[in-house]
């Protein structure tokens, strides 16, 4: 992963493997890179993907035989690190350049403004047709981020959506051609860079607030609750074919 500084405008690209898969590395650089970005805040930045993929989601070949406490500790990890970039206090366009799968889907609503590449790329959070439940910090932010209506099609059916699709539900803001994704990206985060940066701050705040009130007053125990639907029989069987069948591809 890397960033850089184009003007007002911070360019996050992550290049954290096979389909930016999100696992341990991942969350620790994309830790220290918003540390650097909160040290020394941009305008605005933007975020995205390498090659065909956004985020292809939490790198289950690690993650598959972790015990219960492991598991804990993980999504603890990553429900913060998605809470970290909910909380910037500078504008955050996310440039979904290609697929934006379960994990990679949190990340990508995390951002104040999203953009996806018109083509072959899905987005959704399919974790319930894997048996796997949501962590509270990923339910609230997207609360926060999605029209009501498209919280249950989107959550509790668990769908893997077009682009086209993705913009009628309002999970992205527009749809680019793959070719001017980026481009208009960074325009678009040129223009929020332009706001009153401690007004923008302060109104972006008011917006989170709810969500972080509920994802506080859940507690410890929402971590042992995810885990449980994690190590069920039925999710690890079905999670372990998804794992035999990424190994098969390389």
């Amino acid at each position: 992963m890397d960033v850089e500084r184009l003007g007002a405008v911070a360019l996050l690209r992550m290049r954290a493997g096979k389909a930016n898969a999100i696992g341990p590395g991942f969350l620790d650089a994309l830790g220290t890179l918003l540390d650097g970005l909160l040290a020394a805040p941009p305008g605005a930045l933007v975020l995205t993907g390498d090659g065909r993929a956004f985020s292809a989601g939490l790198d289950l070949p690690a993650l598959v035989d972790l015990k219960e406490a492991a598991l804990a500790d993980f999504i603890q990890r990553f429900s913060a690190a998605m809470l970290r970039v909910f909380t910037l206090p500078f504008p955050v366009v996310a440039a979904v350049n290609g697929h934006a799968v379960a994990g990679g889907c949190v990340l990508a609503f995390q951002a104040d403004q999203r953009l996806m590449a018109v083509g072959e790329g899905r987005i959704g959070l399919n974790e319930v047709r894997l048996g796997i439940g949501l962590p509270v910090a990923v339910v609230e932010t997207l609360r926060c981020q999605v029209p009501a209506p498209s919280l249950f099609p989107v959550a509790a059916e668990g769908g893997l959506f077009t682009p086209e699709e993705a913009l009628r539900l309002g999970l992205v803001h527009a749809l680019v051609p793959a070719e001017h994704l980026l481009e208009r990206a960074m325009e678009r985060a040129t223009a929020l860079a332009a706001v009153p940066a401690l007004a923008f701050a302060q109104v972006k705040a008011a917006l989170r607030r709810p969500a972080l009130a509920a994802i506080a007053a859940a507690g410890p125990t929402d971590a042992a609750g995810w885990v449980r639907t994690f190590v069920t029989p039925q999710a690890q069987g079905l999670l372990r074919d998804v794992v035999a069948r990424l190994t098969k591809r390389g």
